[in-house]
């Protein structure tokens, strides 16, 4: 279903979006590692979002393809 991959990207920019909140907020308190750690963390996730919104939109393609 393509909805569900929809579901999924979203939820991993969700994701991603949450950790380059909680490493701007590390960097602020100069906790620089800890920064550095969830910036990776928010690039993985980034990773994994394109990575289902491109299934996404292949599933959406192929569901409206006609026989």
């Amino acid at each position: 279903m393509p909805k569900d991959a929809h579901y999924r990207a979203a939820e991993m920019h969700d994701l991603a979006a949450h950790a380059h909140r909680v490493a701007a907020a590390s960097h602020e308190k100069e906790d620089f590692q800890t920064a550095h750690e969830h910036s990776k963390q928010a690039l993985e996730h980034a990773n994994k979002a394109l990575q289902w919104s491109q299934e996404a939109h292949r599933k959406s393609v192929k569901s409206t393809e006609k026989p």
